[in-house]
């Protein structure tokens, strides 16, 4: 298991274009991969549970992968979230 924190900098937090971003980058990959906010923590594959977070600038998420290719799963979230200016 691999996990990763990041802090949202994009001004309008994770919408439905970041949402689908992130959804894309995981859905390749067999590992399982959970985006956790406040508690709550849903299947980064599903853009309806990313979505239902609603998660706005300046909050912290947790990006948790566990499986075979997990650490490449969060290299590409990792890249993601830098090219995008989606977190640090």
């Amino acid at each position: 298991m691999v996990e990763k924190i990041y802090t949202i900098i994009s001004d309008s937090g994770i919408h439905a274009r970041p949402a689908t971003l992130l959804v894309n980058k995981v859905t390749p990959f067999s590992s399982k991969v959970s985006l956790e906010y406040k508690g709550k923590q849903v299947d980064l594959k599903s853009i309806l549970g990313v979505m239902s977070l609603g998660i706005p600038q300046g909050e912290t998420i947790k990006v948790i992968a566990q499986g075979d290719d997990a650490e490449q799963a969060l290299a590409n979230i990792d890249e993601l979230m830098k090219t995008e200016a989606l977190g640090v």
